[in-house]
């Protein structure tokens, strides 16, 4: 007996009318916990399987064929136009400031540390920066570049997308960037070229392959000692390069995001991270963070780890997983006959590039790229430079310096070669729906009645209240209204869906997945980490990565309320209408695409097309309802035209910034016949007396 049902008979046993809700804030973490075990048990078992060198060699192809299907796709190669535009001494090395282009026109600066007391040709490494706002002139970084550079390797330490030079964002007469933090300078444009079918995950990685390029290709470089290095998001950068690259002979993984997604004892939302750190549909592909270092092996890779991170950076499954992952690495490392050549080291300090993760890193290449016996107790001497005496631009910025390129432009290029069909590519993205609605409670109201609803399918549970009026009046629409703020907004007696029940409307007001009642709870975990996981952006990325976007949750949420509800006696002959208002505007568009008995839509204050997300760099729309490479397959406009002749009300349209439009700019997007336009995101009594 379920506990529910359990509740029940206990109060009924004890003559008590008892109403027994679900606790719905376990919904949707129970859904993505669903999707997790299947892609944990799957990739479990494929690893499981690796048991020969071929076997592994095949894997190895398999990720990286997979990573860049999963990314984008692999670039072309183009002029790097590589230039020094400076240079100074220090004891014992020599820097050089060069900047080159991984895509035309999209400049990377970066600082090459040449050895002046070793003899060429040097082992080359690729340095790569964590989050710093000032990039490769972080002190840390500085002086793990400089210590290599007076151990004997040449070193290129570059700015990666949305740090140090390379700030996109900046503030007003500043270098720095006025966003909350270098995750958000990766992240904002990040999400603009998921609409485009790219990804931020694609771009950093094709900047850590072209400067490899650069390193490789100097005559004072030795091309088969080549290694890659990082700290914190530099770190998981190496993963990245590690997973599609061969050329590199050793790495070292310093306090990177080295926990899977799809893991053990999975933590909604999980593992989400800035754009880069997400691979969209990953889980459901099979492929995770751990695998981009399946085809290094068996080259040396050292894993360095800070054991605070479970509860201090990275989310409460970060260590746990992630030696139960290195453990099935090494045991591939040991098929491989190189088990010497895998290594793990925890630190019990925070998060950072700290002494000993250097001296970790001195010590492992000099083992494996040098042949040093005699490890290095003590870091060369090293003093961090002034920002400014790195730059490579004079004014501390390649876009402002070099008329370069900026992630958003290149998203928006790329919209612009993007001819989106006239019609959907698929008839119905999104299955109908066969649900169930089960009434809980019943309730009596001035004017109607009320019947608090669940609504169920394939595991699903949607709370509802159902507004049935005493008189009801049979040209009345049976009405769907779902709204960001959930079903408990206007509920209430002298609320919106009293006043119309009393004018013969029934009314259904749903709680879709992620809003109102179902809105998930907090992660277990460290508050700092719960707190910003719980937010919906967060969700919305932990369902691509499952391969179920937030939107299509939503769109069969829909789709099972409408079903159910059609069933209902209180229903029965009446068209159906569906209003929304804000966010919820696009999942019902869908739905409408979905369902022909939907009759008609009110959208209000909704957005006017996925393309005008793309019109401004300063873009304010929820990621919840974003889909990959959506323009190659539809447009709102089309979906709208693609459900004539039923009709459509548009009220307030906003662009992709947020800001209403008037009423030629909407006409010209939405031309066809069967909609309706009005200029206030008007949500009134007045409104729905009209529908």
């Amino acid at each position: 007996m379920r506990r529910r049902e359990f509740l029940l008979s206990a109060a009924a046993a004890r003559g008590l009318s008892a109403v027994e809700y679900r606790d719905y804030s376990r919904v949707l973490p129970d859904y993505l916990r669903s999707l997790v075990a299947e892609s944990y048990r799957k990739r479990n078992g494929a690893l499981a399987a690796l048991k020969t060198a071929q076997e592994i060699g095949a894997r190895q192809s398999w990720v990286r064929e997979t990573f860049w299907k999963l990314t984008g796709g692999e670039l072309q190669r183009t002029p790097l136009n590589t230039r020094t535009v400076g240079s100074f001494e220090r004891p014992g090395y020599r820097v050089e400031k060069i900047v080159y282009e991984s895509r035309p026109q999209f400049h990377v600066p970066a600082n090459l540390y040449i050895p002046r007391d070793a003899k060429p040709p040097f082992p080359g490494v690729l340095f790569q920066m964590g989050h710093s706002l000032n990039g490769k002139a972080a002190a840390p970084y500085q002086r793990c570049c400089q210590g290599l550079a007076r151990l004997g390797y040449m070193v290129l330490a570059f700015d990666p997308m949305g740090q140090g030079e390379r700030t996109y964002y900046p503030r007003t007469g500043a270098t720095l960037t006025r966003l909350r933090s270098a995750d958000d300078e990766h992240t904002v444009p990040g999400k603009q070229l998921l609409l485009t079918g790219d990804t931020a995950t694609r771009l950093q990685t094709w900047d850590a392959v072209r400067s490899l390029d650069v390193l490789a290709s100097h005559p004072q470089v030795d091309p088969k000692r080549l290694a890659s290095t990082g700290q914190s998001g530099g770190a998981t950068l190496t993963m990245l390069l590690a997973a599609v690259d061969d050329r590199l002979a050793a790495a070292v993984s310093s306090s990177a995001n080295t926990e899977n997604f799809a893991c053990a004892d999975f933590n909604p939302p999980g593992s989400t991270d800035d754009a880069e750190q997400n691979l969209i549909s990953g889980a459901a592909a099979g492929i995770d963070r751990w695998d981009l270092l399946y085809p290094l092996a068996p080259k040396p890779l050292l894993v360095l780890v800070s054991a605070k991170d479970f509860f201090g950076t990275y989310s409460p499954r970060y260590l746990t997983n992630g030696r139960e992952e290195f453990d099935k690495l090494k045991k591939v490392y040991g098929v491989l006959g190189k088990s010497d050549h895998i290594g793990w080291h925890e630190t019990p300090l925070p998060h950072g590039l700290t002494y000993e993760m250097r001296l970790q890193t001195y010590n492992w290449f000099g083992r494996f790229l040098k042949g040093d016996r005699t490890p290095v107790t003590e870091e060369p001497p090293t003093t961090p430079e002034a920002d400014e005496t790195l730059w490579v631009a004079e004014s501390g910025n390649v876009v402002r310096s070099f008329a370069g390129k900026t992630p958003y432009q290149l998203a928006r290029e790329r919209a612009d070669t993007i001819r989106t069909p006239e019609k959907p590519d698929e008839p119905k993205l999104w299955p109908s729906s066969k649900a169930k609605a089960t009434v809980i409670s019943r309730s009596q109201a001035r004017a109607c009645h009320v019947e608090a609803l669940e609504i169920t399918e394939s595991g699903i549970f949607l709370p509802a209240w159902l507004f049935i009026p005493k008189k009801p009046n049979p040209t009345r629409p049976l009405l769907i209204v779902i709204e960001p703020a959930g079903r408990n907004a206007r509920w209430g007696e002298d609320g919106l869906w009293q006043q119309l029940a009393a004018e013969g409307f029934t009314i259904c007001a749903p709680d879709l997945r992620g809003i109102g009642d179902l809105t998930p709870e907090f992660p277990r975990g460290a508050a700092g980490h719960g707190r910003s996981h719980q937010e919906e952006e967060n969700y919305a990325w932990a369902s691509l990565m499952a391969g179920q976007p937030m939107l299509g949750q939503r769109v069969q949420d829909l789709l099972a309320v409408a079903s159910s509800i059609r069933s209902h006696p209180a229903a029965q002959g009446r068209r159906l209408v569906v209003a929304a208002s804000g966010k919820m505007t696009v999942p019902a568009l869908f739905a409408a695409q979905s369902d022909s008995t939907i009759s008609s839509l009110y959208l209000a204050g909704g957005l006017a097309s996925y393309r005008s997300l793309l019109d401004s760099e300063d873009y304010n729309y929820p990621f919840a309802n974003f889909l990959p490479d959506v323009l190659r397959k539809t447009d709102l406009p089309q979906l709208a035209a693609s459900i004539a002749p039923r009709k459509m009300r548009l009220a307030g349209t906003v662009d992709g910034a947020g800001r209403t439009m008037d009423a030629a700019a909407v006409r010209r997007l939405y031309s066809s016949t069967n909609v309706e336009l009005t200029g206030e995101a008007r949500w009134d009594r007045e409104v729905f007396l009209q529908l």
